[in-house]
């Protein structure tokens, strides 16, 4: 009994022992996590305490990872920033405006500073921030997720150096990410010091393996007291964390980019056009509005009808070859002039809103204004039965009221705009409905696609300037002709020309110098050839007869663009009878949605000037005596009436923007 005194009380030594231990260990782990923010996980006893033991191991491994890792997701988020986490798991917002510690602040404000600074801020953590959303290239907003990749392959090499330091069994290091970064790669793996963890999504490497997009933020401020005390790395053995990793192979970097895909061509030919102009048209609907309007449902079943449409035969008014699709056209023109209905704003002053102007180049959307805002078949004063929303302002009138001669700048003339459309916006809620998407212009002065790019480019615009290189979309935009109207109580005195028996001259132009193309015309034409009669100006003469009449005797009219692709050129050659010939690059030439231009055009490319006349003597003679034949035929589409008449150029210009509405639907 004396000899097992000993070993029993020693026994119970221990026990008291372990007890002691283990409820200062408890103690321990209950200070840590009431104290450290972020929720932050506590580091094995099993981890190696130096970032220079057991090098290489990664999370997927089971190797230790930094102790301030936390899955924003999981429950160990800490109350300071569980509130202003957003549904991604993303904190980055509502952070300083809060009632925090000063400690909290202190750890955040650094970071906060930095990201603020930063130009890829998502629109809602920078609301002062100026977004574009408009496509040109100027910062626009982009997601959370691009923010925090962002910030990591921003870091600044010292601060990578410092965060490597306290790492230990990283994927990738913070050393190897800058030689990656030199090489142009970026890291999928990287975990700085203090970090928050955005749960990834799941992706997988091109050897079929899951590999999460795993991100970390910026590193925390502490002291280097503090950080000597936290900044240890552990084995963490939370399934959540692994989970939310998704990391199965150690120093996994992403896959280099794709290679970009081949340039667009740097000229479209009228051939590529139609089948661009195809293709959006069968493309699936692209307006979502944020309501229903009973015109949704009514333009679906359009669409439907249009597109089943009976075969058409012999109509006396359509000629077949004119055409893409005869049968689709007058369906869709039919239904049009039975359904359409379009509100007009009564918003806006004159002289920029509401009056039409009726002369010279640019007369086409002064004609247009007056037709529609007078019409009782296609205006309603009930916007909840529209189908569509015209704006009613003349881009003419717009720059002869507000351009600053020698500003070189159309500001003002946008912000005009701006300021019309935050008012109609505030007023009505049919423009927030849609973004715009079933509101429309019509606009022909030069400057009009520059002028309505930025805040009215989700509307259907039909545009003078129709340029693919200026931002004109297929299936969206329409190509709206520019006419020369020179007498507005007579806009159709002197139509038509001489029959092809007596049209002597091959090619005509004359005009000024504007832009780069008509010089190179002249270079190579101008008194070179008795049969291309191409000038500079013309003598002026009474009514220009002299060139009404060089038009209405020569078999094709040259129509080169001037500062801009469009030109009057093209509608005046169809009014006097003489087949257009187009030298103008990337031109959407009007109606594109219906009309066959091939059959009644000839497009030269601007670098084949050289052999102009070598292109228009190989037209056979039977070709151009149908092409000319066709020309009569399609001019009804190009007439201004001093009243609409059926299928004239009012009604193909309605026409254009209701099919595209209707395809958009």
């Amino acid at each position: 009994m004396a000899i097992c005194l000993p070993a029993q009380m020693g026994k119970e030594f221990g026990w008291r022992l372990l007890t002691v231990v283990g409820v200062t260990f408890a103690l321990a782990v209950t200070f840590q996590f009431l104290e450290l923010p972020y929720g932050v996980v506590l580091p094995s006893s099993s981890a190696p305490s130096s970032p220079d033991e057991a090098p290489g191991q990664g999370i997927g491994s089971g190797s230790s990872v930094s102790a301030n890792v936390v899955a924003v997701n999981s429950t160990t988020l800490h109350p300071a920033l569980e509130e202003v986490a957003d549904s991604d798991g993303f904190v980055y917002e509502g952070i300083m405006n809060n009632n925090r510690s000063s400690t909290e602040f202190d750890l955040l404000h650094e970071w906060l500073v930095d990201a603020n600074s930063s130009s890829t801020l998502s629109p809602e953590a920078a609301p002062d921030q100026e977004i574009d959303d408009d496509g040109d290239g100027d910062p626009e907003g982009i997601s959370s997720d691009h923010f925090v990749s962002e910030r990591i392959t921003g870091l600044k090499n010292d601060s990578a150096a410092e965060s490597s330091s306290n790492l230990q069994g990283e994927n990738v290091t913070v050393a190897a990410d800058r030689e990656e970064a030199k090489e142009g790669t970026s890291v999928v793996a990287a975990v700085p010091t203090s970090p928050m963890e955005v749960e990834p999504s799941s992706s997988v490497n091109p050897a079929g393996s899951p590999v999460g997009d795993v991100v970390a933020m910026a590193p925390s401020v502490r002291e280097e007291e503090e950080e000597a005390s936290v900044k240890q790395d552990s084995n963490v053995t939370s399934d959540k964390v692994l989970q939310a990793a998704d990391v199965t192979k150690p120093a996994e970097v992403s896959p280099p980019p794709p290679p970009p895909p081949p340039a667009a061509p740097a000229v479209f030919t009228i051939s590529e056009m139609n089948k661009l102009m195809l293709q959006s048209l069968s493309s699936p609907n692209s307006i979502r509005p944020r309501w229903p309007s009973p015109a949704d449902g009514e333009l679906v079943r359009a669409r439907s009808q249009i597109e089943n449409a009976p075969i058409v035969r012999d109509d006396p008014m359509l000629y077949a070859p004119l055409y893409h699709n005869v049968s689709m056209f007058k369906r869709s023109y039919e239904l049009m002039e039975k359904m359409l209905k379009v509100y007009v704003y009564r918003e806006g002053e004159r002289p920029i809103f509401h009056q039409p102007a009726l002369k010279g180049i640019y007369a086409s959307e002064g004609w247009f204004m007056k037709f529609l805002e007078t019409s009782k078949k296609f205006v309603t004063k009930d916007p909840r039965k529209a189908h569509l929303f015209y704006l009613p302002f003349g881009s003419r009138n717009l720059e002869e009221t507000l351009y600053v001669p020698g500003s070189h700048s159309h500001k003002n003339l946008i912000q005009h705009l701006k300021n019309y459309l935050d008012m109609v916006a505030a007023k009505h809620p049919f423009w927030n409905r849609t973004d715009g998407a079933d509101h429309f212009l019509v606009a022909c002065h030069d400057w009009a696609p520059a002028e309505t790019k930025q805040y009215m480019s989700n509307c259907i615009r039909s545009l003078c300037n129709a340029d693919i290189k200026e931002g004109f979309v297929f299936g969206k935009d329409t190509s709206l002709p520019e006419t020369y109207v020179r007498n507005a109580q007579k806009p159709l005195r002197d139509l038509g020309g001489q029959p092809p028996s007596k049209r002597s001259t091959l090619a005509f132009f004359a005009g000024n110098m504007h832009g780069y193309v008509r010089p190179i015309l002249l270079q190579h034409w101008e008194n070179k050839d008795p049969e291309m009669k191409i000038y500079g100006n013309m003598p002026r003469s009474k009514g220009n007869k002299n060139y009404i009449n060089h038009m209405r005797s020569s078999k094709y009219c040259i129509c080169p663009k001037g500062y801009e692709v469009n030109s009057p050129r093209v509608v005046e050659a169809i009014f006097h009878d003489c087949v257009p010939v187009i030298i103008s690059d990337n031109f959407v030439p009007p109606f594109l949605e219906v009309l066959n231009w091939e059959s009644f055009a000839v497009f030269v490319m601007e670098k084949d000037i050289p052999d102009l006349k070598r292109i228009l003597v190989g037209i056979p003679e039977r070709r151009y005596l149908q092409m000319q034949m066709r020309v009569r035929k399609v001019q009804q589409h190009f007439l201004w009436h001093p009243r609409p008449v059926k299928y004239d150029v009012f009604h193909m210009v309605l026409h254009s923007i209701w099919y595209n509405r209707v395809f958009r639907s």
